[in-house]
């Protein structure tokens, strides 16, 4: 086990190729600030970067709350210009850089995703809550909206229907339900939820990174009207057969052994 850098608020714990990332504000029930934002950022590049990291889990300190949502306080009195550059800021730096991310991100869901909350969980490529998750964008009854990609990322998960319903009436939905919905992956008992993400690390850990991280780009692609997913998904595909990954991967099934991936 390994201690990564140290944070104000945020807490990273790697274990067995699996980086643990902790908002740990729970006397904010771990509300996303500027600076908690900045912290994510940077330790998703210090993942990035480190080999080590196969794949990472996104949680909240604490019982309550996943993240309660953005730190209303901090932006209160912003004008519109200064509106339009959080929301920017927020999506390059955290929810768009998430999304785009090169090695897969588990939200580990425990209590409350609310607004910036559940916007970060959408973010994630794989959600697994606790029993006692309660998610929602309530924006609308601050006189506002989604700003964090929420609009677009609810659409895509629940449909467009269901998107307009919860966020016009800003209602919440109960772990069964956002599993039902397709919002979350799995909903499982909250003392198990870590170790459930962990179990879905671990199979991700004996995969080809180099496919990993191409699968991730080419599904994204779908979603995004710049790309044709199809011709992405060819492109990708053919470069594959370039990469020691491949050629280590059918070797390996050949041979009747589990495949030694290093990633290029």
């Amino acid at each position: 086990m390994q201690t990564m850098t140290t944070y104000e608020n945020v807490l990273t714990e790697l274990n067995q190729k699996v980086l643990t990332i902790t908002v740990n504000r729970p006397d904010k029930l771990n509300a996303l600030n500027a600076k908690t934002i900045e912290e994510l950022h940077e330790a998703l590049i210090e993942a990035e970067n480190d080999k080590e990291v196969r794949s990472v889990i996104i949680t909240g300190a604490g019982e309550k709350s996943f993240v309660a949502g953005a730190d209303i306080a901090e932006f209160a009195n912003y004008n519109i210009e200064q509106g339009k550059l959080l929301s920017a800021t927020g999506h390059f730096k955290l929810f768009n850089f998430i999304e785009n991310f090169s090695k897969p991100i588990i939200a580990a869901v425990n209590g409350f995703a609310l607004g910036g909350g559940l916007e970060l969980a959408m973010a994630c490529h794989i959600r697994v809550a606790s029993e006692n998750a309660k998610m929602g964008l309530p924006e609308t009854s601050l006189g506002v909206i989604p700003g964090y990609g929420g609009t677009q990322r609810l659409a895509q998960l629940v449909g467009k229907g269901k998107a307009f319903e919860m966020i016009t009436t800003a209602d919440m939905m109960n772990a069964a339900d956002a599993c039902k919905w397709g919002l979350v992956n799995y909903v499982v008992p909250l003392p198990e939820l870590l170790q459930k993400c962990a179990e879905i690390a671990a199979k991700i850990s004996l995969r080809s990174p180099i496919a990993v991280k191409t699968a991730i780009k080419v599904i994204n692609a779908g979603f995004n009207n710049k790309f044709n997913g199809y011709d992405v998904e060819i492109e990708e595909f053919g470069k594959m057969f370039g990469t020691s990954d491949f050629k280590e991967g059918v070797r390996a099934f050949l041979e009747k052994r589990k495949p030694s991936f290093n990633g290029n």
